[in-house]
């Protein structure tokens, strides 16, 4: 019989408590966790395997795969309270998730681990049919399940402020309430540090001298409550500049301005419509050409925001859209701000919302202070076709096949390759594997098959001595009997001829 997204789960979990119990069930079928095979480092000081920075969904399902594939020396970090790790129930405002419900997403293979099990054993078949996209908020309540379940290791309230080669380690400096220790020592480094895990928020120059007070981030935490009979003023038209809109609208702005450079609304998300298990197996096998080629193509044409973030907006009569209207300028006029724009025209404003997504730079993540210039870049690598220039592309660090960064030139910084950029600084170089739903289990079992090749690999010696030194018999010579050889009867009855 042939599964769809609607079709019932005839065996589904009635309760949660009935689908915990299914997946530790599963999971022990799955032999789930292995024991550690790793060779322990001999150093005074406790040396981690693997140090995971981030708890949010990429964080989770990597240290997910790690421990399955036998790595459990590993401490996972996270620098937000319990419960807000990522961006779901801080700056993201969407109403809905724009992935399809029924997208597997963390699962990593487990049925049991799904959304679609979680949802279902709460509120039944019926009601999974009838449910359009996941809520937003819901879907952290997954996660924070999710790692309840499988009982993953987060330790929260701790920030990552340095990571510094030590020898042929790497030393983590801690900060925050939660750090136990001022340091620790790892083998291997993952930032799972989502989308703004290789860079930050894009903030365009217009807005220099303007005062803070005036405007924010779509990233920021801003006070919508604050912005009621307030004329508001947008900048982009993605998803997060539409959900941004929507909120102060709801909120009583008395009207909220999109200005926006692109002449015509974007409306086709291009990587969706490629998008598969080949897909994501090619793209790091390309070459150059054809990877810059894809990711140019789908940053210049844009993602456009969901349709129903857009009709949030829209359904508002106070909200306008203005096309062909890139800010040029933005000045105070006593408490009004002025902004120019391409056409001409100036608009004013009390509050500006800039919706100007995540820039991509190594050199902005303070965590790699020191040598982040020597991390390998595409535009270190690469030189694009006329007409295909991008200077926000060529900022994406140029990876190796294992997430970790090369060197800009070889021998400078050797250390970079313990460091796996397990975020959505990936996406140029091995694709968008570690950082959105559709493949983030795929990026885990990758991650955690080449992070168990290098600890293999460097403590092969180690590895070769337990060969020679493993005397466990599976036979202990009682299983047989040994037996002479009979005489040859041919032979003999020659002779007696």
């Amino acid at each position: 019989m042939a599964y769809n997204v609607q079709t019932p789960l005839k065996s589904a979990a009635k309760s949660l408590p009935e689908l915990e119990q299914r997946v530790r069930d599963d999971l022990a079928c799955l032999c789930y966790p292995p024991a550690n095979w790793v060779v322990p480092t001999a150093s005074e000081e406790r040396v981690h395997d693997v140090v995971v920075i981030g708890g949010g969904m990429c964080g989770l399902v990597a240290s997910f795969a790690l421990i399955g594939a036998g790595i459990g020396n590993i401490r996972i970090f996270d620098r937000n309270q319990p419960g807000l790790e990522g961006p779901w129930l801080t700056y993201a405002r969407m109403e809905t998730l724009r992935s399809p419900k029924q997208l597997t997403g963390p699962a990593f293979g487990v049925a049991s681990l799904t959304f679609r099990a979680w949802y279902v054993a709460q509120f039944g078949n019926d009601i999974w049919a009838t449910l359009d996209k996941i809520p937003r908020p819901m879907w952290m309540e997954y996660l924070c399940w999710y790692r309840k379940v499988l009982d993953l290791p987060v330790e929260n309230d701790v920030e990552i402020k340095m990571i510094q080669p030590e020898g042929e380690l790497m030393r983590l400096m801690l900060a925050g309430d939660g750090a136990r220790e001022k340091s620790v020592l790892a083998r291997k480094v993952v930032m799972a540090t989502g989308r703004d895990g290789m860079g930050h928020p894009s903030i365009p120059g217009f807005i220099d001298g303007l005062p803070q007070k005036y405007w924010a981030h779509s990233s920021h935490n801003i006070d919508f409550a604050a912005l009621r009979g307030k004329r508001v003023v947008v900048v982009g038209v993605g998803a997060s500049a539409v959900d941004n809109a929507a909120e102060a609208l709801e909120a009583g702005a008395a009207e909220v301005r999109h200005l926006i450079r692109r002449k015509e609304m974007p409306c086709i998300n291009k990587l969706m419509g490629i998008g598969s298990f080949g897909f994501t197996a090619a793209f790091p096998q390309l070459g150059d050409a054809r990877r810059w080629q894809i990711m140019n193509y789908s940053l210049r044409t844009q993602t456009p925001a969901p349709r129903g973030s857009t009709l949030r907006v829209s359904r508002h009569p106070n909200a306008y859209f203005h096309f062909d209207a890139a800010v040029e300028k933005a000045q105070l006029d006593g408490d009004e701000i002025v902004i120019e724009t391409s056409q001409g025209k100036a608009v004013r404003a009390d509050f500006l919302i800039l919706g100007t997504g995540f820039g991509v730079d190594p050199l902005a993540r303070r965590e790699l202070d020191g040598y982040a210039d020597k991390i390998l870049l595409w535009q270190d690598r690469f030189t694009p076709p006329a007409g295909q220039d991008n200077a926000d592309l060529g900022k994406f660090p140029y990876l190796a096949n294992d997430f970790t960064f090369l060197e800009r030139e070889p021998g400078q910084a050797p250390w970079l390759a313990n460091i796996h950029s397990f975020n959505s600084g990936a996406a140029a170089s091995l694709g968008k594997v570690s950082g959105d739903i559709p493949g983030i289990s795929e990026g885990a079992a990758w991650l955690a098959r080449e992070i168990a090749a290098k600890l293999y690999t460097e403590n092969f010696d180690q590895y070769w001595q337990r060969l020679l030194d493993y005397d466990t018999p599976e036979l202990r010579g009682d299983e047989w009997t040994p037996s002479p050889l009979p005489a040859d009867t041919e032979t003999s009855a020659r002779k007696q001829a």
